[in-house]
């Protein structure tokens, strides 16, 4: 009988290790469904670290015994404690030891993460503080499926529950790649039925395991043949679901894209905030002409840097519309690495800002990954969004001097006018302008001539403009030209004597143009130096222009520049002194919007006099660490208080009841309590004596025994007992419950006073109540 017991705990244990392996596997292939998230293999150390955490925890909490109260508990350290090394390292003391900055993250990532991973363009490299999302889905998910799976003996497919809600999570955050998700799905599914068959045949056998050994005790080659039996039905089912699941996936395979969160998620970046770049051209050509603004090096050779893309005109201004369509996109918050797939020429390049205040970035090309250096790198990157559409980078907080960034970027190739010759227009959705004058049509139709290829009339447009206009930035001992690209401005520009203006108002008109001859056109605001050097080349604002880009269908957005050369200026007029350019005329207001709230740095001046000062800044900071600290310590004491309250008000109201007898009641479920949250196990519906027993037999020298009797007799017997008696019979409580204490350890004391099962038991006989007096109800 010895060898019996033996063998079947070791059984049992070896069943426990199965479980723990088969969660291990499909939990991992869940948190591998974050890949095309997160991009390369840093998510793997918070997924893979949290899952084995949580493993880890629910069998010490089944072979310790704990009850659900303990092992959140233990969850709840786990995270705090080894977060940071597994999810938020950058914060960490040593990469190990979480310091305060750790703790605030990972509180507030447990809550504000989710939703940031959903409005960072993926792959979300570079965000440390998005690893908290596959750490803790991981973590969870491996507590609760390992929990439920080694403790339950009837329910246990339960535990299947916390592994298809990390693999549907896994789904819903990511991309629309199908491909990985389709192999992930098959292998769980089939290894879910080697297990779920696996777990019937094991509990089928734990009834008859023992009679078995003891029947055949001389010869065991029958249990071992059905056992071996049982082992082959469950190989066959994960052969036959692997087999099914990959032979009928095909064709459950959508041919649409797939839904996922994060296409009803907007991204919160409100371009309204921010002002038209190209309102600052003539102030940076004006001011800043040999002031270096930054300094660019590795730009590739006939290579220009964008500032900003320009797709939307209101009748005053063109601005960055990013409004979601096909030929203007949206901005959207990257980390360090950037997925584009178009053709061109890699290159690499490194930005350091001089003078160029704003949330503009210059860049090249289209951007593959971006990372920051300098003291504000960690600032810049949290703060920096990218639209891959319009290649144009946003940072809401402002480059200052000494800011710097290193980018690879993809530069697009050129093509001759014989390549581009019998291209058409891209059918390309492009934000609807408006205000734009009627001169504008005329102009464009008088220029196209009898042009009919998109590329001979964006060639007219431009050819005409660069050819009868002529060049100036009306400064001091220039030809008058206004500032502004309002709709007054390019009308008198298209329809006065003489076109007079710089790259501010040609490159608008001939946008505007192409754009009424069905062209899709934006304008871009950039620079490109005179002469290129090899290595750090110094941008100032002489190398600041405006040019046209129009989209060909195979062959992408091409350049034009319809600026008259610079030498090109009106010979009949006399210019005119001044000291500085005319301002532009006052146009009628747009239509009132609601006031954009403005980041710190791009506050006006009236605006930052309303600010703080240093001072109280600084109360704030230190409000806002306090806040922090008393957060985290709200989630990790909270629990225990909650539990302290809720039995403090359990007591009372036993105590102080109104029927005497009742209180005599309330002081034995008291001594009850204690004991099952210490430990001990009571069967339910046992009377008084028989749970004194079992209690005595766990805490022999508490002297339940005869406060039991007293019980029966004070609830049982004749009349009601006096308050005096009552409160002889609650002092014995109490001095029971101390020496029930006292006789376990401290740390079962500090679980006890955690625990949650007396509580628990309370509930089942409620219940049990319940449908008791509904089946008598019945009859």
């Amino acid at each position: 009988m010895r060898d019996t017991s033996a063998r079947v705990v070791a059984r049992r244990a070896s069943a426990q290790l199965i479980d723990l392996a088969y969660l291990a596997a499909v939990l991992g292939i869940s948190v591998l469904g974050f890949a095309p998230i997160f991009g390369g293999f840093g998510y793997l150390i918070g997924g893979f670290g949290g899952l084995l955490l949580g493993l880890g925890i629910a069998y010490l909490g089944a072979r310790l015994r704990w009850d659900a109260l303990v092992v959140a508990a233990a969850t709840i350290v786990a995270y705090f404690v080894l977060g940071g090394g597994l999810a938020l390292r950058s914060t960490t003391i040593a990469g190990v030891i979480p310091s305060l900055d750790t703790l605030s993250g990972l509180a507030f990532g447990a809550v504000l993460s989710w939703k940031q991973l959903l409005t960072v363009q993926a792959p979300v490299a570079g965000f440390d503080q998005l690893l908290i999302v596959p750490f803790l889905s991981s973590l969870l998910a491996g507590v609760i499926s390992a929990s439920l799976a080694l403790r339950l003996r009837q329910r246990w497919a339960t535990a299947l529950i916390p592994v298809v809600a990390l693999f549907a999570l896994s789904i819903s955050l990511g991309t629309h790649e199908t491909v990985e998700p389709l192999v992930r799905g098959v292998l769980l599914a089939g290894l879910s039925i080697g297990w779920v068959a696996f777990r019937r045949a094991e509990s089928l056998a734990a009834v008859s395991t023992a009679d078995d050994l003891i029947e055949y005790e001389g010869d065991n080659a029958q249990p071992v043949a059905a056992r071996s039996r049982r082992a082959a039905l469950a190989a066959g089912l994960i052969v036959v679901g692997l087999v099914v699941g990959f032979a009928t996936a095909g064709a459950a395979l959508p041919a649409s894209q797939r839904h996922v969160l994060r296409d009803t998620v907007v991204p919160p970046l409100d371009l309204r905030a921010y002002p038209s770049p190209l309102e600052s051209y003539r102030k940076y050509v004006r001011d800043f002409a040999s002031t270096t603004l930054f300094t660019v090096s590795g730009l590739p050779d006939g290579a220009r840097i964008r500032l900003a893309t320009l797709d939307l005109y209101d009748g005053i201004v063109y601005n960055v519309s990013g409004s979601g369509s096909e030929g203007s996109g949206t901005f959207s918050r990257v980390g360090t690495q950037i997925v584009d797939t178009r053709a061109g020429t890699p290159a690499t390049i490194t930005i350091t800002d001089e003078a160029l205040a704003g949330v503009w970035m210059p860049d090249v090309g289209y951007l593959t990954a971006l990372r920051f250096g300098g003291d504000r790198a960690g600032q810049l990157a949290e703060a920096l969004h990218y639209n891959s559409a319009t290649g144009v980078a946003v940072t809401t907080v402002p480059l200052v001097a000494g800011d710097s960034y290193t980018a690879e970027v993809i530069v697009p190739p050129t093509f001759t006018d014989e390549q581009l010759a019998a291209t058409t227009a891209a059918r390309l959705t492009m934000p609807k302008s408006f205000g734009i004058p009627d001169s504008v049509t005329g102009a464009a139709d008088n220029a196209i001539g009898e042009a009919t290829g998109a590329l001979d009339q964006a060639r007219a447009l431009a050819t005409t403009l660069h050819t009868q206009g002529f060049f100036s930035h009306g400064l001091q001992g220039d030809t008058v030209s206004r500032s502004g690209h309002s709709s007054e401005r390019i009308n008198t520009l298209l329809t006065g004597d003489q076109m007079v203006g710089d790259d501010e108002q040609y490159a608008v008109a001939m946008a505007l143009e192409a754009t009424q001859l069905g062209l899709p056109a934006r304008v871009v605001m950039g620079f490109y130096p005179a002469n290129a050097a090899q290595g750090s080349v110094a941008i100032t604002g002489s190398d600041l222009h405006a040019w046209v880009e129009v989209d060909f269908q195979g062959a992408g957005w091409m350049t034009f520049d319809p600026t008259p050369p610079k030498d090109q200026t009106p010979q009949q007029q006399a210019p005119k002194q001044k000291t500085k350019p005319q301002p532009q005329v006052l146009q009628p207001p747009p239509p009132a919007q609601a006031p954009a709230e403005l980041p710190p740095d791009v506050l006006s001046d009236n605006q930052k006099q309303k600010t703080p000062t240093d001072d109280w800044a600084g109360i704030w900071a230190i409000a806002g660490v306090a806040v922090n600290v008393l957060i985290v310590l709200a989630i990790l004491i909270g629990p225990i208080v909650v539990i302290g309250v809720l039995k403090a008000r359990r007591r009372r109201r036993r105590a102080t009841a109104g029927r005497p007898s009742d209180r005599l009641s309330g002081g034995w479920s008291e001594v009850v309590d204690t004991a099952v949250d210490l430990g001990a196990s009571l069967t339910p519906g046992t009377t008084r004596r028989e749970g004194a027993t079992a209690i005595a037999e766990r805490f022999p020298e508490s002297g339940v025994t005869t406060l039991a009797a007293e019980v029966d007799h004070g609830v049982f017997g004749p009349g009601e007992p006096s308050d005096e008696q009552v409160a002889v019979f609650w002092s014995e409580v109490d001095v029971i419950v101390r020496a029930m204490k006292k006789s376990v350890s401290r740390w079962r004391r500090a679980r006890g006073r955690l625990s949650l099962r007396s509580f628990w038991d309370e509930w089942m006989r409620r219940a049990a109540r319940f449908t008791e007096k509904r089946k008598r109800a019945r009859r």
